[in-house]
């Protein structure tokens, strides 16, 4: 994953359209976890790595902070996202024959330069 939608999302739909790979829900949507604000799937989101230089949600945002570092969707962090999924902060894909689609079985893409610091502290990414 590596960028996540806080409570001070607007619900604008700016960010839903700049996304490379379709990772960004909207609230109501029935794989968001959340009832008012945007939710980024943590296995499909690749922080825009070979599609641009930061990450295209950010930079749509209108609201300071609504959209913020998160770790990277990597085996490194696998732990951190099967026990977020237990607890509802993200509603991991299941897939019919790999099952839950944790870094181990899929990980995906981020930018190596953001450093482990600010992924956490949630910092905001459009301050990188």
């Amino acid at each position: 994953m590596a960028v996540k939608i806080t409570d001070e999302c607007i619900s604008c739909e700016a960010c839903i359209s700049e996304c490379p790979v379709a990772a960004i829900l909207e609230e109501g949507h029935e794989k968001n976890p959340y009832d008012d604000i945007f939710y980024v799937k943590p296995e499909s989101c690749v922080e825009c790595v070979d599609h641009a230089d930061t990450p295209r949600c950010a930079e749509a945002c209108p609201t300071e902070g609504a959209i913020v570092w998160d770790m990277p969707y990597t085996a490194e962090f696998n732990d951190y996202y099967a026990s977020k999924n237990e607890e509802g902060v993200y509603k991991i894909r299941e897939h019919k024959s790999k099952g839950l689609m944790l870094p181990s079985v899929k990980a995906q893409k981020f930018i190596e330069a953001v450093p482990m610091s600010s992924r956490e502290q949630y910092e905001n990414v459009s301050d990188f």
